[in-house]
């Protein structure tokens, strides 16, 4: 088992397949004219099975699939084929518009679930906040999920100002449709422009819903980063991410892969370590891997101030989100 210095066992891997990306969502990508990784620096197809299966050995039983967006990479399917021939729970997070084109793959690759980002429910805003038009096809991709009988959650970037009039639109959406509505709270990124006085709190959140909705709180395992709610007569749920009102890195059990191969103990880290370089010079990684994880911060990544609103975000040594692997 992979373990850090506080004793946190290490399961679940995220693993960016490529930080290119068919939408510009202004919180996630610095810039519109951005240079993406090129081909021969990502991870190649057997490389990522190669790393996959050494950390399956070593305990991790949860995959996620990330990006940028994962479904624009070309030999997508055939690093879902592999991954899915592994015994773990399969995942992924994607901005859902080519969930058309990839269905009979992530039937066949049995994905435990998927997380669509979906910060909008109106087709102009979501052209505002993504600066593309492709609202009508993200939500048939929804509802081809929820034919399929696949476990569906939907991503929601609460920021003030952008989309939280919206928050009770979300919870409405969760009466008729088989959704978890995840409200995950704003966090600082290179080049995200993210200031403390745009983030929805756990409790601003709570406190909207609380005006029309009698919820009840569900389970909380000891590595669940959201905090999940019912409402009596509602097909869905809906949860909360609470990364910097509440953090909950006591029960952190995750570590990232970046779509170039470094890793990155934490999301809010400032030091990765390159993995792809000694593999590709057939050196045994399994010791870097050890050595980053046991050294992982006690508390995001060692750079955030517990109080979010004294954070200087412009101090802040990290990639950006689509870099690093939503």
């Amino acid at each position: 088992m992979l373990t850090d210095q506080f004793g946190r066992t290490h399961n679940y891997l995220r693993i960016s397949l490529t930080d290119n990306c068919n939408l510009r969502c202004f919180y996630c990508m610095p810039e519109e004219n951005y240079d993406f990784t090129p081909n021969s620096k990502l991870m190649q197809v057997d490389e990522i099975d190669t790393i996959a299966k050494l950390f399956v050995q070593h305990g991790v039983n949860k995959i996620r699939l990330t990006g940028g967006e994962p479904f624009v990479r070309k030999d997508a399917s055939k690093i879902i084929s592999n991954l899915g021939k592994l015994q773990v729970q399969l995942t992924c997070t994607t901005n859902g518009i080519r969930i058309d084109d990839m269905l009979p793959e992530i039937i066949k690759a049995n994905f435990h679930s998927i997380n669509i980002s979906l910060d909008t429910l109106k087709k102009d805003r979501f052209l505002k906040i993504t600066r593309r038009d492709y609202f009508d096809r993200v939500f048939r991709n929804i509802d081809l999920l929820l034919q399929n009988k696949i476990k569906t959650k939907i991503n929601v970037v609460a920021m003030k100002g952008v989309n939280d009039d919206e928050i009770s639109d979300f919870i409405a959406f969760t009466k008729t449709n088989t959704v978890d509505i995840r409200f995950i709270e704003f966090m600082p990124f290179s080049g995200n422009q993210w200031s403390s006085n745009q983030v929805m709190t756990q409790m601003e959140i709570l406190d909207i819903i609380n005006e029309n909705y009698d919820f009840i709180p569900l389970p909380i395992g000891p590595n669940d980063t959201a905090k999940s709610y019912s409402i009596k007569g509602h097909k869905g749920s809906f949860s909360i991410i609470s990364t910097m009102s509440e953090p909950f890195c006591s029960g952190c059990n995750r570590i990232r892969l970046t779509a170039d191969g470094k890793l990155k103990n934490c999301l809010f880290s400032k030091q990765e370590t390159d993995l792809l370089t000694p593999l590709r010079n057939g050196q045994d990684i399994l010791p870097i891997i050890e050595s980053t994880i046991g050294s992982k911060a006690k508390t995001q990544g060692g750079q955030l101030n517990e109080q979010f609103e004294k954070i200087n975000a412009s101090i802040i040594e990290n990639r950006s989100m689509i870099t690093i692997g939503g």
